[in-house]
């Protein structure tokens, strides 16, 4: 063994780079990404069985096992046919320069060590904080997706409100509507924090509900922040924002925007009115890796006053002290729970950089043209009945006489045939269809054909 080289993984190798920059190549030249299926757990552990080893395999054969086994058993949310939970559709700028961050191992921790990738990111953040109307005193950070950004947005609403309300250890509660998003409701109990759950009129949270609902409190000052959800997950639903924020500022309540799905609606002309009021947000979340066509994983997170998040996310450590020797400098690190991050809104950047913002703009509009589309054929269809008007890009529908396991065949049939993934919900009690629609490249036609199998 006195031969073998302790770097021989750091060297060089010709034949296995040219070896997945050819499989890379492959998948990106794809006219249209395969669905693939749902694996099987035997026939997994089956490929997988003594794979690991002292010496190593050829690479060759792993990739090939990998192609041939396991990434068929993974389904593509890139796909233009995958129609359920919330798809993704990453260009191919942000895909490729997902290798260069990769192949680099960027990371993006602290200004002192990644200034550069620090800087795009922000130019990045500064995008998104203009698509809001937020001041030109907001910055954050990319954080990994919605649950993460959600976190360490309200860590920082209820550190704030306990300030405020004199008592660093206080009991402190957050209003949020009946239909927010489950990572919500854990970060609630992660930061033991207590919900007044504010019931909607149409699922829909309004300003006159919250207001209802603190005047009709028996301690409305425990409550010392309220989210609001600009696109729900089940159904696309943009809350009263502006009356939310007008309740807000009234109360001194800390309003954060959940926007991880729907956030990307502020850059499309047809639906912008839908998010007035979001200007007043003291924090803000929207997911590039849903709607803004970057690679998993990617959420970002905005801040009206960082320096507010600064103060409850800064970690204190000897070893890290020469990172905040600079405060003009800007630490990702310092902004939410995390502390090692990958560079992980560069892809975003250089796709923004390369494509153009007119691009993002055409494709979140035509997603919202199509929906618009699918409502329609839906109505017209004598088995489907529309169960509201689309806000953003889900449609729920109900097919007539159908109970929950009709629409399981229904969803495994399309999957087997490779038509298309969608998946059931639950609406007012009722199983129903729901298709989501984000990715550019799905047409009408993939559409009539999921609708056509319902009859």
């Amino acid at each position: 063994m006195a031969d073998v080289r302790p770097d021989r993984m750091h060297l060089p190798d010709e034949r296995l780079t040219a070896l997945l920059l050819a499989y890379v190549s492959g998948r990106l030249s794809m006219p249209e990404t395969p669905l693939d299926h749902p694996g099987r757990k035997a026939e997994l552990d089956e490929a997988l069985a003594g794979l690991i080893t002292a010496d190593g395999r050829d690479p060759a054969q792993v990739l090939a096992l990998y192609d041939e086994r396991l990434s068929r058993a993974v389904l593509s949310a890139d796909s233009p046919r995958f129609f359920a939970f919330i798809p993704a559709a990453p260009s191919k700028a942000a895909l490729l320069f997902d290798m260069v961050v990769s192949a680099a191992s960027l990371q993006g921790i602290s200004w002192l060590e990644a200034a550069g990738a620090v800087a795009a990111e922000n130019q990045v953040l500064r995008w998104l904080a203009d698509a809001a109307g937020l001041p030109l005193t907001a910055g954050g950070t990319f954080v990994s997706g919605g649950s993460a950004a959600n976190l360490s947005a309200l860590a920082v609403a209820r550190d704030e409100g306990r300030r405020r309300l004199g008592d660093a250890g206080a009991r402190v509660r957050v209003a949020v509507s009946d239909q927010a998003h489950s990572s919500i409701h854990n970060a609630l109990h992660l930061l033991d924090m207590g919900a007044l759950v504010v019931a909607t009129t149409d699922h829909r949270l309004s300003g006159a509900a919250l207001r209802a609902a603190l005047d009709s409190d028996r301690e409305p000052a425990t409550v010392v922040a309220v989210v609001a959800t600009a696109g729900t997950t089940n159904a696309g639903i943009v809350d009263d924002l502006r009356g939310v924020a007008e309740v807000a500022q009234q109360h001194q309540l800390w309003f954060h925007v959940d926007g991880a799905y729907g956030g990307a609606g502020l850059l499309a002309p047809s639906v912008r009115p839908l998010f007035d009021g979001i200007e007043q947000a003291d924090s803000f979340v929207v997911d590039p890796h849903k709607w803004l066509f970057a690679p998993f994983d990617c959420a970002a997170l905005l801040y009206r006053d960082p320096q507010l998040a600064r103060r409850v996310h800064t970690q204190d450590a000897s070893y890290l002290d020469v990172i905040h020797e600079q405060p003009e400098e800007w630490n990702p690190t310092d902004y939410a729970y995390h502390l090692t991050r990958r560079a992980r809104g560069l892809p975003l950047w250089f796709s923004l950089v390369v494509n153009g913002t007119d691009a993002y703009r055409d494709a979140v509009e035509a997603t919202l043209a199509l929906t618009r589309e699918v409502a329609r054929e839906i109505d017209l269809a004598d088995q489907l009945t529309l169960l509201r008007e689309p806000t953003l890009g889900v449609v729920l529908f109900r097919r007539e006489g159908w109970d929950a396991a009709d629409y399981d065949r229904w969803s495994g049939e399309l999957l087997a045939e490779q038509t298309a993934f969608v998946t059931s919900t639950t609406w007012e009690g009722e199983t129903v269809g729901r298709l989501v629609f984000l990715h550019p490249g799905t047409t009408l036609e993939m559409v009539r054909e999921v609708l056509a199998a319902t009859a």
